[in-house]
């Protein structure tokens, strides 16, 4: 039996509040990444900001979205293609394989530099804020 899961399609608060979360989640990123670096702050607090940026650009837009973390991947490379955004579907892949790493330990942490992943990070926070109030219809 297959299993079917929700989608659903947000409005502007849900943008906004999304946005706001990654906002909140980026200043942990903001502090974990220096010397030393705090990979376990910097992966799992990167991997839900960069999340609930992308959710944000996509329910403003009115893209689709979903709770499973591979396809919130897939969802960042159609908003990098489709909307122009920062290509950030690798980083999140490999957030999230650091994540895993560091909670669970069964598989190799990426190969990862902290400063530029913070950086990456900002740069996409930054640039989904600029498209939610630069588009207040929906991208169009």
């Amino acid at each position: 039996m297959k299993k079917v899961y929700k989608w659903f399609v947000a409005d502007d608060a849900r943008s906004g509040e999304k946005l706001a979360l990654a906002r909140h989640h980026l200043k942990r990123v903001l502090s974990a990444w220096d010397d030393p670096t705090d990979w376990d702050d910097l992966s799992l607090y990167g991997f839900y900001c960069l999340e609930a940026a992308v959710e944000a650009a996509a329910v403003h837009v009115g893209m689709k979205t979903s709770k499973k973390h591979w396809e919130k991947a897939d969802l960042a490379g159609g908003l990098h293609r489709e909307h122009g955004l920062p290509d950030i579907e690798q980083l999140l892949r490999d957030l999230n394989d650091a994540r895993k790493s560091a909670a669970y330990g069964d598989i190799p942490t990426p190969d990862l530099n902290a400063e530029d992943v913070a950086s990456e990070i900002e740069r996409y926070v930054d640039a989904v804020a600029d498209l939610v109030e630069r588009t207040g219809d929906h991208g169009a």
